[in-house]
């Protein structure tokens, strides 16, 4: 998807930013104990999807369990996530539905400006963000990833293991060096924002994606059924029918021979 390099290239630049600043200060990443966390919770809009909203729920309440310590606050994007947990019992900062069926980048600001505002008045100590990523067709992933506080990448030991060493090699890196001439309070304000923006947008295609194809794959099998419900009720028509014909016959044929 046309996100992905997007993000990824976003999240390196700003990765490699902070690496350069000694000790880069901005609200939004000052850490704190998590008492208070706020989920966004990506759903379906519409039914007939097969197990996605049922899946994306399940992975939800598995995170609230495991926070069920702490104060949750909820987001609700889709209407099918937000009627379930609005069942449930939820608080909710704000709701979106109808986001995910034409996404919007003004939507995804407009729920990154929410989640940073609430942040940043320390209303909230943390923010995650649940929703499905798109693998294939027929495959999706379930995802929980913390958007705030942004962490920044740490570097690790020279003695341990890199488990992401072939994952690294797959993914060609752009040889780019920046040159930073503003004050870094002003590039972190810059580029904080933009980051948490595109980390919500790209959410949001992928979970929508991941609708379209279990919506396809589930109509799919759908109609795939209905074509064995046809062919098996025309096999008993008829072989209702062959029977009933030859009822007649045998009907017939002994009348004549009772006749004779």
């Amino acid at each position: 998807m046309a996100a992905r390099p997007y993000a990824r290239e976003l999240a390196r630049v700003l990765r490699s930013t902070m690496a350069r600043i000694d000790e880069p200060q901005h609200a939004l990443l000052a850490e704190r104990p998590e008492k208070n966390v706020l989920a966004i919770v990506l759903s379906g809009e519409r039914g007939l999807a097969g197990a996605f909203n049922a899946n994306i729920l399940k992975k939800a309440s598995e995170f609230f369990r495991a926070n069920k310590d702490k104060k949750i606050l909820i987001v609700p994007v889709g209407k099918k996530g937000r009627d379930s947990l609005r069942r449930a019992g939820f608080t909710f900062a704000g709701e979106y539905v109808g986001a995910l069926s034409k996404v919007k980048f003004a939507t995804a600001r407009e729920i990154a400006a929410l989640a940073s505002e609430l942040y940043i008045k320390e209303e909230i100590d943390a923010v995650y963000i649940i929703f499905s990523e798109f693998k294939t067709v027929m495959t999706a992933n379930l995802v929980v990833e913390k958007l705030l506080p942004v962490e920044p990448e740490r570097e690790e030991p020279e003695n341990k293991p890199d488990n992401r060493q072939e994952n690294r090699k797959e993914e060609p890196q752009a040889q780019v060096d920046y040159i930073y001439e503003q004050p870094e309070e002003q590039i972190l304000g810059k580029l904080l924002p933009r980051y948490i923006e595109t980390q919500v947008l790209r959410a949001m295609l992928e979970s929508s994606a991941a609708e379209y194809a279990a919506r396809m794959t589930a109509m799919e099998s759908a109609t795939k059924n209905a074509g064995d419900v046809i062919e098996g009720l025309t096999l008993h028509m008829n072989k209702v029918r062959q029977a009933a014909i030859t009822k007649e016959i045998i009907e017939i044929v002994s009348g004549a021979s009772y006749g004779t």
